[in-house]
């Protein structure tokens, strides 16, 4: 009897050891996976007129080209936006517009594996009508 309680302790201590155990190998597992889809894009830039001068109060538009949802930043004073949290798996698109003047368009495409981007616009003069 004293040696299948003996037994009993090592099975119990040997359970015991690996519940404490088990979950920090798990996370170590989590820290060293490639967790591409888990990452995040930042999306940065500047508005700038045609003699490279920032332009505030202008508003950017992204358009996420999946869904067509729209966000917009009004621009500060140095004349730069920021778009953070972007996915890495969807294509978007960005223009700036200022005074009924607007950019041309430009992609952030899911294949670029930046995970920062850095955009300049430039808003030219407005058309003759």
């Amino acid at each position: 009897m004293n040696a299948l309680l003996k037994k009993a302790t090592v099975v119990l201590a040997l359970v015991a050891f690996l519940s404490i155990i088990g979950p920090a190998s798990s996370s170590a597992q989590l820290f060293g996976r490639d967790s591409k889809k888990d990452k995040t894009r930042l999306l940065t830039g500047k508005v700038l007129d045609g003699g490279d001068n920032p332009l505030p109060n202008a508003v950017v538009y992204l358009t996420n080209t999946h869904t067509r949802a729209v966000k917009t930043y009004i621009v500060g004073p140095d004349g730069t936006f920021r778009f953070p949290a972007l996915q890495p798996s969807l294509d978007y698109e960005v223009y700036a517009q200022f005074s009924n003047r607007k950019s041309g368009t430009k992609s952030v495409s899911q294949f670029d594996d930046r995970t920062e981007v850095y955009i300049s616009l430039k808003v030219g003069r407005a058309e003759a009508q």
